[in-house]
């Protein structure tokens, strides 16, 4: 995962909440501010300066070993069905979680919108096709599916030829106005533009705007073969690197790659024997053509045919819908963004709670405030951004976070949310936890951010949540982990208190 910065500039205030300290602040100082706001109605918080649980030695231990200060950690762990912390650490100070703002995203949008809530791709015909023939354009309008992966992408054009096309005489025209969202440089976050979790949202997001290169070495020859997937129109791709002897090092440095032009991308460098087959994935250079490039070659490698080209452009006003393309239900798009921590499937998920189009993260984020006082969360305890974590300005007290997860466990849909978070030893929380098996979590990592959240399988039988989080510059290093585990394995081992 990427490095947060170290400076937050000032942004707007989220949620109606002041800005955010920098995480230098919070990791050189550790002088977060707590909630300060009035609790809402029923929310039954204590106030932040409550101090909380003595951390047991274990955990203590576990801090010393990392070279952590104890108020790097904050924590909360409880009942899942409710109730208050069995131990808790700073639980009302805000921290970045990471990714475990996730949780809140999917707890919101599941609570929202629905399980079986689906995103629409509509078509729209200008003009009757004819023998196979349409004299006009074909509109597609995206409305903010998360997975038009290239195989959906297949099935939504084959769903063209079956409205009776093979030609196209006019254009193929991109409307993605269902979004209105400011141009972001995709360096902004971490210098990192090429990396595929810097892709901003788009209404029309196809591939997350990202091709992946696949190295498989061939010694008798003396190069690695270069895949490319997938094709793009008016763009070529390497076909081969030279091998070369050495260690699988920094092998993605060692290719020299030149991306500086959209059109042809070339590895000037070697790729080491001893990496073996290597996929390397990558976002476009030049991301405001990618869907265009990618739905034309499509297009064409299906055998349809176009006279006009590929462009952005709005839907013509009374032009009807001919078909719409939806997208796997939500739940089932949930577990791809929470086993994977898919940043775009994230942020797709929030703008769809945006009750007004085109949508914007601003409005996005008014029906996940309107739920914080059912949740029993402070409004000063969450500061959302893009519902991904990967932000500088996102923040969240543990307890809050726990609360969220356990109001989530009295919900009907719980067992989706649940269903989508890793068994500890599975997708992003596969590195080894002592208690493998026993917990379904959420994990959260940046350069200065190592967290987990989720719920714990005691070994009396009773169910918890935990919440998590380190907030130090050393977070990321494999000290972080064991006290993260500490964490885990006391909630599995610590009897509850008998009811």
């Amino acid at each position: 995962m990427p490095a947060l910065p170290n400076r937050f500039p000032s942004r707007p205030p989220l949620l109606g909440l002041p800005p955010g300290p920098s995480l230098r602040a919070m990791c050189g100082l550790m002088l977060l501010a707590g909630g300060t706001g009035a609790p809402s109605a029923g929310a039954q918080v204590p106030p932040a300066g409550q101090p909380g649980t003595p951390l047991p030695t274990t955990i203590r231990t576990a801090l010393a070993q990392a070279q952590l200060p104890a108020d790097s950690l904050y924590l909360w762990i409880a009942p899942a069905g409710g109730g208050e912390a069995r131990l808790s650490h700073q639980a009302g100070q805000l921290a970045h979680p990471a990714s475990l703002m996730k949780l809140v995203t999917s707890a919101a949008a599941l609570q929202q919108l629905g399980r079986s809530f689906q995103w629409h791709t509509t078509l729209h015909l200008d003009g009757t096709p004819r023998q196979g023939v349409l004299a006009g354009s074909l509109h597609i309008k995206g409305g903010g599916d998360p997975k038009l992966v290239p195989e959906r992408l297949w099935l939504l054009l084959r769903q063209v030829q079956q409205l009776g096309i093979d030609e196209i005489r006019g254009d193929i025209v991109l409307d993605r106005s269902a979004y209105a969202l400011p141009e972001i440089d995709p360096a902004a976050f971490d210098g990192e533009p090429l990396k595929p979790y810097n892709v901003r949202p788009d209404a029309l997001l196809v591939n997350y705007k990202s091709i992946t290169l696949g190295f498989r070495p061939d010694p008798a020859r003396g190069v690695a073969s270069v895949s490319a997937e997938p094709a793009l129109a008016g763009w070529t791709p390497p076909d081969s690197v030279r091998l070369s002897d050495g260690p699988c090092n920094d092998w993605r440095a060692g290719l020299q790659a030149d991306f500086s032009s959209p059109q042809r991308w070339r590895l000037t460098g070697s790729y080491p024997l001893a990496c073996g087959e290597r996929n390397w994935p990558i976002a476009y250079n030049e991301p405001a053509s990618y869907a265009a490039r990618v739905i034309e070659a499509q297009w064409r490698a299906l055998g349809g045919r176009l006279q006009g080209r590929v462009r952005e452009g709005l839907v013509p006003a009374g032009l009807p819908e001919t078909a719409a393309f939806l997208s796997p239900p939500l739940a089932e798009v949930m577990r791809d963004m929470n086993l994977h921590s898919n940043n775009q499937i994230a942020q797709q998920m929030l703008l769809a709670l945006s009750p007004q189009l085109p949508a914007t993260f601003e409005a996005a984020r008014q029906p996940v405030a309107n739920l914080l006082g059912a949740v029993g969360c402070d409004s000063a305890e969450l500061r959302l951004d893009n519902g991904s974590g990967l932000s500088r300005d996102e923040r969240i007290t543990p307890r809050c976070l726990g609360r969220w997860l356990q109001w989530s466990w009295r919900q009907p849909w719980m067992p989706d949310l649940l269903g989508s978070l890793p068994l500890a030893g599975e997708g992003t929380a596969r590195r080894a936890f002592s208690v493998a098996g026993r917990a379904h979590l959420k994990t959260g990592s940046l350069a200065n951010v190592a967290a987990i959240a989720g719920v714990v399988h005691g070994a009396d039988g009773q169910r918890q949540v935990v919440v998590a989080m380190l907030n130090h510059p050393q977070a990321s290093r494999d000290g972080a982990r064991q006290v993260l585990d500490a964490v885990l394995r006391w909630s599995v081992e610590e009897p509850t208190a008998p009811r």
